[in-house]
């Protein structure tokens, strides 16, 4: 789930009427990973990499390394706590879905589900606009920055759906379904031991390099020498699928920064669009609880009230010349909202000094957890598969064992110097717009017009948020 500039660090959909049932391909997709993973468990419990986490970000790691012709040779083994279940794509959108970049578009391509994805339903974003509600400052992208699409908004189901669909043709990599975990036994970085994986049930496992994909309250994470750094934004996100008004060329992303959060609503097809708000841990309650009728009122209010601007940074702006609000285009509205779609979820953010010790790497929300103001998440996570399973390739090819050498300190390298600017100036934006104090909503408002009127600036953002 990501706000609109989520596209910014981060083919039009099909018709509609081109129904999304995929229930017949579920079925087969597990009972077929099922049978590999009985077959797995028969033989020997040593692999070469286990993956802990079978989430979108584990298992496309689990895909990247199974597709890898270096890595053939290698037995890899994912585990996911939960049962298996067929996963069933309605006609109806999930409220739960991600802008994706280029960059994981790429991923996916790599690893051969993008043709699954799009084969579906996927909705290009074309154009964004983000503005303030306190002030007349503006920004806005669109595909003439890029000479692509800003981002794609995929539904979390479907790309889970296509992962697993893709693992379950990849024969050096088995899934085990059901596997909670009781331990790990890491190694110490003198020792030339391995990681140990205890399940609730005694059995063990061992490996040569263990990849802790269990997100934000990760077990492997809490086994290793590592310190996690924690913000708790006293803030909820409320998520719903939306019908508009206007229904016609939907292919624009909107966020506006609120006096008391943020709320976007992203492209899903010509009628249909999400919604992601940030707001207070009270009125996010209240919102989900509210009547359909009184919420669709709440977030047409949101996107379009007119809120009293700051006469001092208006006049600023103007002086400055970066006066933006004749560029601001009016949002659709929001006519009714899909029932049982409206859910919250706590917002927080998680940093950890170290990604990698021996023999254990993490990925994904297991290494960081971000504000979701910048959609940045999945996204991230999707760049640590493709630099570790690089780092991995390399690995091999150089003759070093798995888990041992410096592959997984230059993963760890690359990854925080990608991660910690974002991270930061995620937050910084963050804490920013929470503020009403006028020399803060001069700057930020300044700031914001100023990249709006130098398009190189503007390219160069989107560049850098699809590292």
């Amino acid at each position: 789930m990501a706000h609109v500039s989520s596209l910014l660090f981060s083919p039009v959909a099909n018709n509609i009427s081109k129904k999304l049932i995929l229930s017949n391909a579920a079925p087969a997709i597990s009972s077929n990973l099922i049978q590999r993973c009985y077959l797995s468990s028969a033989g020997s419990h040593n692999y070469d990499i286990i993956i802990a986490g079978g989430g979108l970000v584990g298992t496309a790691m689990a895909c990247a390394l199974g597709c890898s012709k270096i890595l053939s040779e290698k037995k890899i083994l994912l585990l996911e706590g939960a049962p298996p279940k067929p996963i069933t794509l309605k006609d109806t959108y999930s409220n739960r879905v991600s802008a994706i970049n280029n960059s994981s578009v790429g991923l996916f391509q790599d690893i051969q589900v993008w043709d699954d994805i799009k084969g579906h339903r996927v909705q290009e974003v074309r154009k964004m606009q983000i503005w303030d509600a306190s002030s007349p400052s503006l920004i806005t992208f669109s595909d003439e920055d890029l000479s692509k699409p800003v981002a794609y908004i995929i539904e979390n189901d479907l790309m889970q759906w296509a992962l697993t669909k893709r693992l379950g043709d990849i024969p050096n990599s088995s899934v085990r379904y059901s596997s909670k975990i009781k331990d790990y036994v890491l190694p110490k970085s003198s020792s030339s031991d391995v990681p140990l994986v205890i399940l609730e049930n005694d059995e063990k496992l061992t490996c040569n390099l263990l990849i802790g994909a269990d997100g934000v309250n990760s077990k492997v994470r809490s086994k290793m020498v590592t310190s996690v750094q924690r913000t708790d934004y006293n803030q909820m996100g409320v998520v719903a699928t939306l019908s508009i008004s206007d229904s016609t060329n939907n292919i624009v992303a909107w966020q506006r920064f609120l006096p008391d959060g943020v709320i976007a609503l992203l492209p899903l097809s010509e009628s249909t669009s999400s919604l992601v708000w940030s707001t207070s841990v009270e009125k996010a309650k209240s919102l989900v609880n509210l009547p359909e009728e009184s919420f669709v009122d709440a977030v047409n209010d949101a996107l379009l009230k007119e809120y009293p601007s700051n006469p001092f940074v208006e006049s600023l702006l103007k002086n400055l010349n970066l006066a933006a609000s004749v560029d601001c285009q009016i949002p659709p509205s929001i006519k009714d909202v899909q029932p049982n779609s409206r859910a919250a979820f706590p917002l927080g953010s998680t940093s950890v000094s170290r990604y990698v010790n021996s023999c254990v790497a993490l990925i994904g929300d297991a290494a960081h957890r971000v504000h979701p103001l910048a959609g940045q998440g999945v996204n991230i996570g999707f760049g640590d598969v493709d630099c570790l399973a690089h780092q991995l390739e390399n690995a091999v090819y150089q003759g070093y064992q798995l888990g041992r050498g410096h592959h997984l300190k230059i993963y760890q390298s690359e990854r925080l110097k990608n991660t910690l600017p974002k991270m930061k100036a995620i937050h910084y934006l963050h804490s920013l717009y929470q503020s009403s104090f006028t020399p803060i909503v001069a700057l930020r408002s300044v700031g914001l017009s100023l990249v709006h009127s130098m398009p190189f600036v503007k390219k160069e953002l989107i560049k850098r948020a699809n590292l």
